[in-house]
């Protein structure tokens, strides 16, 4: 890799951590291409991204970020998972790493905030951003739709009234 491309390397990171919110830090040690690849694309379902990093440059795009205290994670062999949502990179490295023994969290961020895996571990247990506004959706419309029946009751009693007088006339 010559200097331009490091260079690039580094803004591109420098970049990510400044629009991301989560930041996962792991040791890949010994992921095979397959379970690397597999990695990627659970990530990528829910949005986040994940990342094989080379310490220096990781180190040097990490400053001037709000990241920049998790410069002392990146010793050995490293990679990151990040995304915007403060919730779903931490769940699929979470997840990923309990059915795998190559790949251990070593540590992270969220938002200003570094997080030791125990915490990364808690964040994997949140519900998701998605799964947080389906459940207020469903608080909201739960109300909406007791209403809609308690208002819909009152018309159904009287048309069963109405059709048991007209019953009762026919049968007379």
């Amino acid at each position: 890799m010559d200097r331009i491309q490091k260079q690039e390397l580094v803004t591109s990171l420098n970049d990510i951590f400044g629009s991301v919110n989560l930041i996962v830090v792991a040791r890949p040690l010994g992921l095979t291409v397959a379970e690397s690849t597999d990695l990627r694309v659970q990530m990528r379902d829910l949005g986040a991204s994940f990342k094989v990093t080379k310490n220096r440059l990781t180190r040097l795009a990490l400053k001037g970020t709000k990241f920049e205290p998790l410069s002392d994670l990146f010793k050995g062999p490293t990679a990151i998972a990040y995304s915007k949502d403060p919730i779903a990179a931490a769940k699929v490295a979470v997840k990923f790493a309990n059915g795998n023994d190559k790949f251990d969290i070593i540590g992270g961020g969220l938002y200003d905030e570094v997080l030791d895996p125990a915490g990364i571990k808690f964040l994997a247990t949140l519900p998701s951003l998605d799964e947080l506004r389906a459940r207020i959706v469903g608080m909201i419309s739960t109300p909406a739709t007791r209403i809609a029946g308690v208002l819909q009751a009152p018309g159904a009693q009287l048309a069963r009234v109405v059709q048991a007088h007209a019953s009762k006339g026919e049968a007379a």
